[in-house]
């Protein structure tokens, strides 16, 4: 029996476990509201990342630029319609690069075999749905990384922050309290999940959309621009309410030991 407090911990997929970064959502969100002449920002697709894309979609035409932007355009004020229509143009143009995107984070593969060598038991939620995960979950298999359990939104009441999905996996993974798990993310709306499920809720800042940097970018920049921005990002996770901020998720085993 594991006799470690943590029994099992939660990952988020894009920007934690795989995708260093966090790119392909942020590529595909410019692309669909650019088919539409529209324009948003990668920092404005990134401000809302981690919530089922549906809800970014929605969270993107609400922006005040934007609201004035389509009607402009459109002579009207924007519709569900609207919103339904630039997600379809989202999905496909997500589903054509999201094999591109699986491969893992460094240090993941080798850590999360560590964690499972001790018995612990490893779930996973996401801001993608079932069918995009049908997609990522194989490419990600063939870098070595995979999970017990995954679960989408679809079915449940609710995406990020709420707490479903990570229920979803207690269930499953037969956990019987969210007092033993840990929450693991790189976005905002993961540390609100984590901590409205009652579980830990751990961020991680390097690979992590909250960056938004590639891995040649992190390796490149030089230590004090580093160092500072991994310090916004640290405070901002922390201002979320994350319990604990790991640098690197090859910290992830030396926390759960300290929390245990």
């Amino acid at each position: 029996m594991n006799m470690n407090k943590i029994e099992c911990i939660i990952m988020d997929w894009a920007g934690t476990a795989i995708d260093y970064g966090c790119f392909a959502p942020v590529a595909a969100f410019v692309k669909c509201f650019e088919d539409m002449g529209l324009s948003v920002t990668p920092a404005e697709t990134r401000a809302h990342m981690g919530l089922t894309k549906i809800e970014e979609v929605r969270a993107l035409f609400a922006i005040d630029r934007v609201k004035a932007e389509f009607a402009a355009k459109y002579g009207r004020d924007y519709t569900e319609d609207d919103v339904q229509r630039c997600y379809a143009g989202f999905e496909s143009a997500l589903m054509a690069t999201l094999e591109d995107y699986a491969k893992p984070i460094p240090g993941v593969v080798d850590t999360i075999a560590a964690l499972r060598s001790e018995g612990i038991k490893v779930g996973s939620t996401t801001g993608y749905t079932q069918s995009m995960m049908d997609v990522v979950m194989p490419a990600a298999a063939r870098f070595g990384y995979t999970v017990d359990c995954c679960v989408t939104s679809d079915g449940l009441p609710g995406g990020r922050p709420k707490p479903y999905m990570v229920w979803q996996n207690l269930c499953r993974l037969d956990v019987p309290s969210p007092a033993s798990v840990m929450k693991v993310g790189d976005t905002i709306a993961d540390i609100r999940e984590g901590r409205n499920a009652g579980a830990c809720s751990v961020g991680v800042i390097l690979g992590s959309n909250e960056m938004a940097l590639t891995e040649e970018e992190t390796a490149t920049l030089h230590a004090d621009e580093l160092k500072k921005r991994m310090d916004d990002v640290r405070f901002r996770m922390y201002a979320a309410g994350a319990h604990y901020v790991i640098d690197s998720i090859t910290e992830l085993p030396r926390l759960i030991k300290a929390v245990g």
